[in-house]
């Protein structure tokens, strides 16, 4: 029996085999995430904490070593909107927007709906199936 992350990874991948799809998702899927951080410190920098911690142990329970992956993925992109100060919430909006654009964009053309509309977690596997992708090339177990 294969494991829970690789059965969640398989099948998100079942979603984006286009190689344009890809390529976007690679672009999106990490300025979703952004934009979401900073849309949450935004409001509160606790709330972007709570949604940190949530995510991290969904991870954990997903696999430790991409758990910890992303746990330093987020960390950077947290540092990274601390430096734009009032700009952090209009950024947000603005970027959040044009990268769903941009999935939707990936998923017309990859002529599939996107992997959320059936399972929500999806939205938290994206991410770490692209870490797994870094992973895996450079040979990193998870």
């Amino acid at each position: 029996m294969s494991r829970t992350v690789d059965q969640l990874f398989e099948r998100y991948g079942g979603y984006h085999r286009h190689p344009a799809n890809k390529a976007i998702h690679w672009v999106c899927v990490p300025l979703i995430v952004w934009s979401v951080l900073g849309l949450l410190w935004s409001a509160s920098p606790i709330a972007a904490y709570l949604a940190i911690g949530a995510a991290f142990a969904f991870y954990v329970w997903l696999s430790p070593p991409l758990a910890f992956g992303m746990l330093a993925v987020l960390a950077v992109m947290l540092y990274a909107l601390t430096w734009l100060g009032a700009r952090l919430l209009l950024l947000s909006v603005v970027v959040f927007v044009l990268a769903w654009i941009g999935q939707f964009i990936g998923h017309g053309i990859e002529r599939s709906r996107p992997s959320f509309t059936e399972d929500v977690r999806s939205f938290l596997v994206g991410p770490a199936w692209l870490l797994g992708l870094v992973y895996r090339r450079f040979g990193i177990g998870y």
